[in-house]
């Protein structure tokens, strides 16, 4: 692989992909490529492919990437947040289960989505798990 720009990435004679831009379209429900179609047809879900453009979607493996990044940000964000609340505040324990356990579910939720968008974007720009239009090795190499 060769490297271009910085979120560029070039394989073997296929065009560079912003890896920038198809992290953000992800982000945000769309196509990594066009950008227009639908990602996900339902919440955590992708499409087999995009209604636009037919970028095929059905071979990523985000797997737990997502799960694992909405568990670092969340608790980075609420752990800091309980922290600062306890400084400034004399709120009981009661009060602090009452504000952070809500906050924390929600907010895992709200960011599974818009992470895995980002994941498979993120795929798709460095053209891995079949988005650069060959097998992954593993698919091809089976081990035992």
């Amino acid at each position: 692989m060769e490297r271009q720009a910085f979120g560029a990435q070039k394989t073997a004679g296929q065009p560079g992909r912003s890896a920038w831009q198809a992290m953000k379209r992800g982000f945000l429900g769309r196509c990594p490529n066009c950008g227009e179609g639908k990602l996900f047809a339902s919440f955590a879900r992708t499409n087999d492919s995009c209604e636009v453009c037919g970028e095929a979607f059905h071979h990523h493996r985000a797997d737990d990437l997502p799960a694992y990044l909405v568990i670092f940000i969340v608790g980075h964000v609420v752990v800091g947040a309980f922290m600062g609340a306890e400084a400034v505040t004399q709120l009981s324990m009661w009060q602090h289960l009452a504000i952070w356990v809500p906050v924390t579910i929600v907010s895992a939720i709200a960011l599974l989505q818009p992470v895995k968008g980002a994941v498979v974007g993120l795929q798709w720009a460095f053209h891995m798990h079949g988005f650069g239009g060959h097998p992954d090795e593993l698919e091809t190499h089976p081990e035992g």
